[in-house]
């Protein structure tokens, strides 16, 4: 299952795999982000962040 985009529902502490994959997309600089690395998301609009940079600059957009 390399390279293959996963759809999940994120949780307030935890994710949920709603279609297999290895990997989702940074909703603010579009990298890739391994399920492994993933430790950044917003329950609220439901996105994926490569750090806490980006969802810094997402929280300031808002």
């Amino acid at each position: 299952m390399k390279n293959k985009l996963a759809k999940l529902k994120y949780l307030p502490n935890n994710f949920s795999i709603l279609e297999e994959g290895d990997h989702v997309i940074c909703a603010v600089s579009k990298k890739k982000i391994f399920l492994q690395n993933l430790n950044y998301w917003n329950v609220e609009t439901q996105e994926p962040y490569f750090s806490y940079i980006e969802a810094a600059k997402k929280k300031r957009k808002i």
